[in-house]
């Protein structure tokens, strides 16, 4: 059965705390055996017409949620109500959402079965992602682990010489605790859990860690920095000349290695284990030729120097972001990824994905928006306390895009797919 949520409360603190026990891999093991019926898929799968819309927008509001926007029953929200969300209003861009599932996902935070809607204008990757959530749901699930929780913001600080750039850094590193209460001070939600200095030359870089809550955190961290350099100004013993409150070294929206290496946003992994005969029967490969591609793809990355390696972690990223209000500029960083596809000793086939970059969040931003809060309520993930619920169902659905992209180049069906799903079937 599933790990109660007591059980995955001390799961968690024990991740945290970096004190794993056997007991905790024991109930995480258990998700395995996992034996609950499998609910419904998605109704009338790759059907456009008029009344396989309506059927599966009524597949929704049976399940307890109304899309009165999504649906277009409802009108759009008044100008007013953007305000913080875009300036200069006109209208809105249209990109049509398709649902998945069910996913099966035994995570620390999401546990259960997951309708997940998907945001796109790419054909074949809504179904594409949808064979892939039923491949991980007949396996079992997904067990995903959120493993860490910080986003970055790095000033800048440009003095005379590099003696006083050492003097300044050292002295910043020893007022540690003081600028935790500036932030405690500044923010409701936001925690500073670390300090780095780098000293090049006569420069200094601080990259402050913050604990951002269930938001994205890019604004919160954005006021909490500011406000640390203003107490930071006011008490140095040696002024800079000049200084920013970015240097470029946070990693916001873009892809970087020290990111990768230390986690920008949630750090997730999701894994599952394929039996052979649903890798052959639904993916019509088998486990040693996906493992034989990944092999082959890895070499490729490595060769043209990509930070990460995996197939097309930025699709499913970037189509649950635009459905669910989250930044989309942060799939620069959140589709940084490594995908491992590897054959069992059973003779199965072992996957995982690991994110280190999930920018995500339950509140704020863009998840006040109409269609966004009810593509957050399809899968549960509105509101205080279900940021790293979304990030686990996020890093499933990147498994799920993984196995079915692969297993399509396995079995030689990529370009057939995309013939029949994408700008070929017009």
């Amino acid at each position: 059965m599933p790990i109660s949520q007591d059980q995955a409360r001390q799961v968690r603190d024990r991740l945290v705390q970096g004190r794993p026990t056997a007991e905790m891999v024991a109930l995480l093991d258990a998700t395995h055996a996992d034996e609950r019926p499998v609910p419904p898929r998605v109704p009338c799968l790759r059907e456009w017409s008029a009344d396989a819309h309506r059927k599966r927008v009524a597949f929704i509001q049976e399940l307890g949620t109304e899309i009165p926007h999504l649906a277009g029953d409802a009108p759009h929200p008044d100008a007013g109500t953007l305000r913080g969300s875009i300036e200069n209003f006109i209208g809105f861009a249209q990109v049509p959402v398709g649902l998945i599932g069910p996913l099966r996902v035994n995570g620390l935070h999401a546990r259960g079965d997951f309708y997940v809607p998907l945001a796109t204008s790419e054909g074949a990757l809504v179904a594409s992602h949808d064979r892939g959530a039923h491949l991980v749901t007949a396996a079992g699930g997904a067990i995903c682990l959120t493993t860490s929780e910080h986003v970055q913001r790095a000033p800048a600080f440009v003095f005379e010489s590099v003696t006083r750039a050492a003097y300044f850094a050292a002295w910043a590193v020893d007022q540690f605790e003081a600028l935790q209460a500036i932030v405690a001070q500044t923010s409701n939600h936001g925690r500073l859990l670390e300090l780095q200095t780098h000293i090049e030359g006569n420069q200094v870089y601080l990259i402050f860690a913050f604990h951002t809550g269930d938001a994205a955190g890019q604004n919160m961290v954005t006021f909490c920095t500011a406000a640390v350099c203003d107490d930071i100004l006011a008490r140095t013993p040696v002024q800079p000349r000049y200084w920013f409150l970015e240097s470029n070294m946070s990693g916001d929206k873009k892809a970087t290695a020290l990111s990768f290496l230390q986690t920008r946003g949630r750090n997730v992994t999701a894994e599952a284990r394929i039996p052979r005969a649903l890798v052959e029967g639904i993916l019509h490969t088998t486990p040693e030729r996906m493992a034989d591609y990944w092999r082959v793809s890895f070499v490729g990355g490595v060769r043209t120097g990509s930070i990460g390696v995996n197939g097309h972690i930025a699709n499913g990223i970037a189509a649950l972001f635009l459905a669910c209000g989250q930044d989309v500029a942060c799939v620069s960083e959140a589709s940084v990824g490594v995908t491992r596809l590897e054959v069992t000793d059973e003779g199965d086939l072992y996957a995982a994905v690991s994110l280190p970059n999930l920018i995500v969040g339950s509140v704020g931003g863009g998840t006040r928006l109409p269609t966004a809060q009810e593509c957050l309520r399809i899968m549960d993930c509105l509101g205080d306390g279900r940021a790293s619920k979304l990030a686990e169902i996020c890093a499933a659905v990147t498994l799920a895009g993984e196995l079915s992209i692969v297993g399509a180049l396995c079995a030689g069906d990529f370009a057939r797919a995309h013939a029949a799903l994408g700008r070929g079937a017009r």
